[in-house]
Order: C-alpha cells, then sequence, then structure tokens
C-alpha cells in the first residue's frame, strides 16, 4: 500500500514539475515579451517609440524581424549588453551595402529558435525589402512572430512553420500585411490556441490602419474576438490541449483606433 501511495505521490510531483505557464505582453507595435515557464525572457521586435511610453525592461534574448527603427531598437532594454540577439536579416557585401536573410536555428537555454526568409510586400521585397519570422519552441508551445510580412505564404513555408499555437501577425497595412490579407494568412497557417494582431494604429500611434479591419474579418469567419485589459498578460498552460477553436486575442496596450464603419471598408 505504502509503495501504490509513493508512486501516486511520484506521479503527482512529476506531473506538477512538468507543467508550466508561458507568459505574453504586447508593448506596442510589433513588440512583445514572452517570458518561459523556466523565466527566460523573451522579447521580439523592440521599438523605442514615444508614443507608446515604453519603460525600461530586462530580456535574455532579443529577437529582431528586420533593421527598421520601429522594429530593431534596444534602448530600453537595460541589460542588452548581457542578452543575446538575434536579426533575422544580416547586411553584407561591400560597406554592407546588402540585406539578405540570416539563417538561425539555435537552442537558448529552454527555447529553441528558427527563422524563415519573407519578403514585406507582394513584389518580393522590390517595394520594401526583406522580412524574417522567428518560429521559437517553449515546452511543446509553438509561438510564430510574422515581423512586417508583406504576402500570402508558399506551401513551402506553410510546411517550414509547422502546427503553429501563437501566431503573431501585423494588421495595420502600409508597410506590412493589411487587416484583410492577414485573415488570409491567418486562414493558411490555421494556428491552434491565440491569434495576436500587431503593428496596427492605436491612439496612441495612428500612422497604420485600425484594428477593425481584421477583427471584422474574424468575426465573420465566427472565430471569437477577445478584447483583454490594457496590460493584462495572457497566460499560457503548456501542458493543457489545444482549444477547439483558436481566438482572436487583442492585447490592448492603450486602445485600438476608432472602428471604420463596414461600408467605407475595401477589399
Amino acid at each position: 500500500m505504502r509503495r501504490v501511495l509513493g508512486m501516486c505521490v511520484m506521479i503527482l510531483l512529476v506531473g506538477a514539475a512538468s507543467a508550466g505557464e508561458i507568459k505574453i505582453n504586447w508593448l506596442g507595435q510589433s513588440m512583445f515579451l514572452v517570458e518561459t515557464p523556466k523565466g527566460t525572457r523573451i522579447v521580439f521586435d523592440p521599438h523605442d517609440l514615444e508614443e507608446y511610453r515604453l519603460e525600461p525592461l530586462k530580456a535574455d534574448l532579443v529577437l529582431m524581424s528586420h533593421f527598421h527603427t520601429d522594429h530593431s531598437r534596444t534602448d530600453k532594454i537595460e541589460n542588452i549588453k548581457e542578452a543575446k540577439q538575434f536579426n533575422a536579416l544580416r547586411k553584407t557585401g561591400p560597406n554592407d551595402a546588402i540585406i539578405d536573410w540570416n539563417p538561425v536555428d539555435e537552442k537558448f537555454k529552454d527555447v529553441r529558435i528558427q527563422t524563415m526568409g519573407t519578403y514585406h510586400d507582394e513584389m518580393s521585397g522590390l517595394r520594401h525589402g526583406k522580412n524574417g519570422v522567428w518560429i521559437v519552441d517553449v515546452d511543446g508551445i509553438r509561438i510564430v512572430h510574422l515581423g512586417d510580412l508583406g504576402h500570402t505564404l508558399t506551401k513551402a513555408q506553410l510546411k517550414k512553420l509547422g502546427d503553429v499555437d501563437v501566431l503573431m501577425i501585423p494588421v495595420g497595412g502600409v508597410y506590412a500585411l493589411n487587416g484583410i490579407t492577414a485573415w488570409k494568412v491567418v486562414e493558411q497557417i490555421k494556428p491552434r490556441r491565440y491569434i495576436l494582431p500587431m503593428h496596427y494604429g492605436t491612439i496612441v500611434f495612428s500612422d497604420l490602419l485600425p484594428l477593425n479591419y481584421f477583427t471584422d474579418e474574424a468575426k465573420d469567419s465566427g472565430t471569437p474576438v477577445v478584447k483583454m485589459k490594457a496590460r493584462e498578460t495572457l497566460k499560457i498552460d503548456t501542458s493543457a490541449a489545444p482549444p477547439k477553436q483558436a481566438s482572436v486575442m487583442i492585447l490592448d496596450y492603450q486602445g485600438p483606433l476608432p472602428a471604420i464603419k463596414v461600408k467605407d471598408r475595401k477589399k
């Protein structure tokens, strides 16, 4: 009897040890802070946009999708000299005049990171250049940050992405996907848990299109759209099975721009 009880306790302890929680916060534009169950802090596409009043923070791993200043500023990361940094692009050629993709496939602490080369536009980069996608695996959860993706994906790219649990996708147009095309990419990828829109117009940064171009498409498809409280943390139980349907989660920083009426939308 004691042996059976001991085995039960051991199973419970192993189960408790294997369970974990991933925490995700949106810090405006395309910048996210992800904390793994073991405490590794990952920052995606850091900016230093004055409009978002970003506070200094610490990171273990900094991942940048390209060189634009609203995606590659590390000014607000206090320990940037100690943090591991990767850019999905690299400068090559004479005087670093050529920008090319930077293939990355590495393990860092409890995280595996990979890059995938894409473009900023539907003209193979002729308008806005190259873009990098980050694929991050933590405790069986795959997080994909699309950077400033500007086009739908090929079969080869979808195969590389595989089963995505959390998708961070630009929806504000101008330099990347607009809300309507972004939803087409969501339908291609078919995320299993959460869809996190980013890089869209807000009341503190209005140069991009507002969010409802994207959320209207989601609602039309029957996808749940959940608005979280300002600065509320999205928490993912890594031991839980994916839901039957993914949800669009609005990690609200300061509030979206006023919605554009449906009659004004153009497809």
